[in-house]
């Protein structure tokens, strides 16, 4: 559907304008869904995203302020989502040796095993209906309009 249809607004003063308010709701729209999608499995989008950063970097720990620095929602409060993770045994946290205030994080196994499960299903990479090529396409206009 159309943006003009989905927030039945007809007028808009430039086409870039346009593209930024059908950006911002298709954004929305599909945080959305993948809200629903990660439901399923017990978890958020934003536990995903640091499940998916511990993943990447397994078997070493990282510290909170650097899984922060690179989260998609980096306005996530992550020393609660942390504690969210570890109470669900999906990660393992102790204090980092050199500074006390700190905490070294890691992924555990059943975070691991959880992340296999949620790529088997390949639900996620059905989100948007676009083909391989037009995903690639609008991927690089994006990275193009954040230069």
């Amino acid at each position: 559907m159309k943006i003009e249809d989905e927030i039945k607004q007809k007028k808009f003063t430039s086409v870039q304008q346009k593209a930024v308010i059908n950006l911002i709701y298709t954004s929305n729209w599909l945080q959305n869904r993948h809200q629903e999608y990660f439901k399923s499995f017990g978890i958020t989008g934003q536990q995903f995203n640091i499940l998916r950063i511990l993943k990447g970097q397994h078997p070493t720990s990282i510290s909170g302020t650097e899984i922060k620095s690179r989260m998609l929602d980096r306005n996530s409060d992550v020393s609660r989502l942390l504690d969210r993770l570890a109470a669900k045994n999906l990660i393992s946290k102790r204090t980092c040796p050199h500074d006390k205030r700190a905490s070294d994080v890691l992924i555990t196994e059943e975070g691991i095993a959880l992340l296999h499960e949620i790529n088997k299903s390949h639900k996620q990479d059905q989100l948007l209906s676009l083909t391989e090529e037009e995903a690639e396409t609008l991927s690089d206009l994006l990275d193009k309009a954040r230069t």
